[in-house]
């Protein structure tokens, strides 16, 4: 019979597509919608005082070069306050208490700033909010770096505004690295200071004992020890070089990208965590 030899002919395949255009589970998010979901992660807190320890690295090293060739110090401002005190004592004929009064201003507006950083994020540990953190740190230091390199000052030469702008930029990013430690609950490595680190380490109950090898507070108080001191001579080193300040700088700058790469990468925080 005619009609049971009939052949059927396909529908185009453009045709067969649902009307709505929904391809089942296998459709995947686009590179863009996965690096946004990445960036409202909340990064696992766990380790992260290696970060903090390294950071230790970056505050001998700028620290120590900034006191060499500017005179005032841009992250442990106990010893900018003394400075500025004899200054205001009228026992600091030169412009030592002017810089330190610059580097505690910009380090308190600094510490303002990156605390409401923050809390402007959905919560204080998204990816997002400490890789920005330390982003904006970076470009400070590389604005800083910039004018010391094209604008070469020396110790002698008077507070202008070649050293004013830098020394304000590095204060101020300073305090970021103080903000973050408290943001991962890492207080006492505010990697800014070593007065209060070399307290608890020493009157820990169990350093006459063999059990204090097995304390992580007392190996992440020796590292912040040993990582301020490789910093400071490192920064040292650089400041009686050829290259000078400048070179502290950029070795700061690589650094911090170093960290924000790393806040990129970290572990994100398991919800069972919570």
């Amino acid at each position: 019979m005619a009609h049971e030899t009939a052949h059927y002919q396909e529908f185009p395949a453009h045709e067969n597509d649902p009307l709505l255009g929904h391809r089942g589970p296998s459709s995947k998010p686009s590179p863009l919608s996965q690096l946004r979901r990445h960036l409202r992660t909340e990064v696992d807190p766990h380790r992260a005082d290696l970060l903090l320890i390294f950071c230790y690295v970056i505050t001998g090293l700028l620290d120590s070069s900034a006191v060499f060739i500017w005179g005032s110090f841009v992250s442990m401002q106990t010893g900018n306050t003394v400075y500025f005190g004899l200054g205001l004592a009228g026992l600091d004929e030169t412009q030592r208490w002017l810089k330190s009064l610059i580097s505690i201003g910009s380090f308190c507006i600094g510490s303002f700033f990156f605390a409401v950083l923050h809390r402007l994020f959905h919560t204080p540990r998204q990816r997002s909010a400490l890789t920005l953190s330390f982003a904006l740190q970076m470009i400070c230091v590389a604005v800083a770096a910039s004018i010391v390199t094209v604008q070469q000052t020396g110790k002698s030469d008077p507070l202008t505004w070649k050293i004013g702008v830098p020394l304000a930029l590095v204060a101020f990013q300073s305090s970021g690295q103080a903000v973050s430690s408290r943001v991962l609950k890492c207080s006492s490595l505010t990697s800014v200071v070593l007065t209060s680190i070399y307290c608890d380490l020493f009157s820990s109950p169990g350093l006459a004992s063999v059990s204090v090898l097995k304390a992580p507070d007392e190996w992440r108080r020796l590292g912040a020890v040993v990582g301020m001191l490789i910093g400071i001579v490192a920064g040292g080193w650089w400041a009686r070089s050829e290259v000078g300040l400048p070179g502290a700088l950029w070795t700061a700058v690589v650094f911090k990208g170093l960290i924000c790469v790393a806040w990129m990468l970290w572990k994100t925080k398991d919800v069972d965590d919570e």
